[in-house]
């Protein structure tokens, strides 16, 4: 079957579009493209992109449970976990308390709470 579509990005909405495509491009190698205070643009290595938009309140989920759910999340290989934390870490992101993926995959969060999963790559 043949699309009438093609993908083009995920919008994520955020509370600093500029800080969030900062993060994400460092996270990935990839480049900022667009930043703006009302909207930003990340393109990843493999031709992913991701937008932001700028909302105002924005209030980051309550994962892994609460009043607001994480809708979404995006998920990353790395070749170590730890390694991709501290740099998570470094970049303004977090690791929550909880934690279901035990030696395979961590959750983590970026500068505006968003959950994100990074996944050890097959080796």
């Amino acid at each position: 079957m043949t699309g009438i579509a093609e993908f083009i990005a995920v919008n994520i909405d955020c509370p600093e579009p500029p800080k969030l495509s900062a993060f994400y491009a460092a996270l990935t190698g990839g480049e900022v493209t667009f930043d703006t205070p009302e909207a930003a643009a990340a393109a990843l290595p493999g031709g992913q992109n991701l937008y932001f938009q700028g909302v105002s309140g924005h209030k980051a989920p309550t994962w892994p449970t609460g009043e607001r759910p994480q809708q979404y999340h995006l998920d990353f290989y790395v070749d170590d976990l730890d390694k991709a934390e501290a740099r998570v870490t470094e970049l303004g992101g977090a690791r929550p308390g909880f934690q279901p993926g035990g030696d395979r995959w961590r959750v983590l969060t970026d500068p505006a709470g968003h959950p994100f999963c990074v996944c050890l790559r097959s080796q």
